[in-house]
């Protein structure tokens, strides 16, 4: 009995399991690494949460969204009437286009840039301001994910949803007939 006893002392310790601790030196415990990385991943959702906190807008930052909102209406909406005036007044749509075969292509090139850096600059602010409202919405799905858990516990479907627990006159009125006029007129005799 005390060579058994010495055996299981030496392999699981003290209060302790020299196997497990052995072990967890060479392979990482998959429950405490989890709850590290749960850990981890939570403080880098804060931190990004934090970099993108949206900040309130003055009349100045409306106004020059507001601004900035033209140019892509006017460009379509521009293309659109160059096409009806094509039709409707095909001699004065060649006149103007004939004065446009006139810019030189440095200029072309020029416009091309700065159409180009207004979309791309216009683009990443959006851009960014998409990344803020997912990392928001990000933040409420732990209480929604608790919210739905609590609605589909109120299903009708799931087992005890109807139960009247202690509450007796629940259970009477449960178990009581309801009154249905045009069930009663179908059971009177004709």
């Amino acid at each position: 009995m005390g060579l058994m006893e010495r055996t299981f002392g030496l392999l699981f310790g003290n209060g302790g399991n020299v196997i497990k601790d052995t072990v967890e030196v060479f392979r990482e415990n998959a429950e405490a690494g989890s709850a590290r990385s749960h850990s981890v991943q939570m403080e880098a959702m804060r931190g990004h949460s934090e970099e993108f906190l949206v900040s309130r807008q003055g009349a100045f930052d409306r106004v020059m969204d507001g601004i900035n909102r033209l140019p892509r209406p006017a460009l379509a909406l521009g293309t659109l009437g160059l096409f009806v005036s094509a039709m409707v007044e095909p001699l004065w749509f060649a006149e103007r286009m004939q004065g446009i075969a006139l810019v030189p292509e440095p200029l072309w090139w020029l416009l091309g840039v700065i159409v180009s850096f207004y979309f791309g600059a216009r683009h990443q602010v959006k851009a960014q301001q998409f990344q803020r409202e997912i990392v928001s919405t990000m933040a409420h799905v732990p209480q929604v994910m608790q919210n739905v858990a609590a609605l589909r516990k109120m299903r009708a479907s799931s087992v005890g949803a109807a139960a009247t627990g202690q509450d007796v006159r629940l259970a009477a009125a449960a178990v009581a007939p309801d009154q249905n006029p045009a069930l009663d007129e179908w059971r009177r005799p004709a």
